[in-house]
């Protein structure tokens, strides 16, 4: 027996949109890093990257559950003394939606060069409107939904 290995040119890449109103965030992120990472396809390999591209369109109307939106918060550091700020899911939700989304996704995708060369891969808008038209991109299937 012989290990086959896949050719990245050789990988059919799909484009994807997902409708994110009203999906809970962490379910969205998880089918979504899925997607990107390759690991629905039957020729998955951990080291290489044969993921889709995903569009996420609708992030201002996602939603979570219980009471994340008031005690979950992001935080960010200048790198100066004083320079911590944090922002609630709340605030955060209503100034960049598409920031919420990508740091979901962005947290269930490897830690290393890989993981960030896949976020390439995910397109994150506020509306419904995308400008990918010209990539064709499909409406995910029932087969790749994951509730």
């Amino acid at each position: 027996m012989k290990t086959v290995m896949p050719k990245v040119d050789a990988v059919d890449i799909k484009w994807y949109v997902i409708d994110g109103e009203d999906q809970v965030l962490g379910r969205l992120a998880s089918q979504v890093a899925t997607l990107i990472r390759g690991k629905h396809k039957p020729q998955f390999t951990p080291h290489l990257d044969l993921g889709d591209h995903v569009i996420v369109i609708n992030a201002d109307k996602i939603r979570v559950t219980g009471r994340k939106e008031q005690q979950k918060s992001y935080t960010r550091y200048s790198g100066f003394p004083g320079g911590l700020k944090t922002m609630t899911l709340e605030k955060m939700l209503q100034s960049r939606p598409e920031r919420v989304v990508q740091h979901a996704i962005k947290g269930m995708l490897p830690k290393n060069t890989l993981g960030r060369q896949m976020m390439k891969k995910l397109k994150v808008y506020k509306g419904a409107e995308h400008p990918h038209q010209a990539q064709q991109p499909e409406v995910l299937p029932e087969r790749l939904r994951r509730v």
